[in-house]
């Protein structure tokens, strides 16, 4: 018998395995094959492959990314939670050329859970805001 993940075990551990060690097989562990991700003005569908693309696209750009989640709320079938990501921009990212410095962003995320995975995400990220800024300084 396998005891069920908690919500939380299951956000902590993802974020850990895709985003931190680029393990693109684990995306089936954590998230339901018709996933979808509702990010700062568009919408990310295409499931899992969607996932591995996203995660590839990041990775590639910030390749040493270290990220902190802290949890908000935890209801029946959502948690609200903060995630932190630290890295330096190594690679280009959605049309901003590699700068070779610190970025530290955020992204506030609501996770919608269905048979223990996760289905569904609103995602609101300052991620734009930090890389202009970095041009600046």
């Amino acid at each position: 018998m396998t005891v069920p993940i908690s919500m939380i075990a299951v956000i902590h551990q993802a974020n850990a395995a895709l985003l931190e060690q680029g393990q693109l097989d684990a995306v089936e562990q954590f998230f339901t094959p018709d996933y979808v991700a509702h990010i700062t003005g568009r919408d990310m569908k295409g499931g899992h492959k969607g996932i591995r693309e996203v995660v590839s696209l990041i990775r590639s750009a910030f390749p040493e990314l270290r990220v902190e989640v802290e949890i908000l709320v935890e209801g029946e079938i959502r948690v609200a939670w903060q995630r932190t990501f630290r890295a330096i921009q190594q690679g280009a990212y959605r049309g901003f050329p590699a700068c070779g410095k610190e970025i530290i962003w955020r992204d506030m995320v609501t996770s919608q859970f269905q048979d223990g995975k996760i289905a569904e995400e609103w995602v609101v990220t300052d991620l734009a805001e930090r890389l202009l800024l970095a041009r600046k300084q």
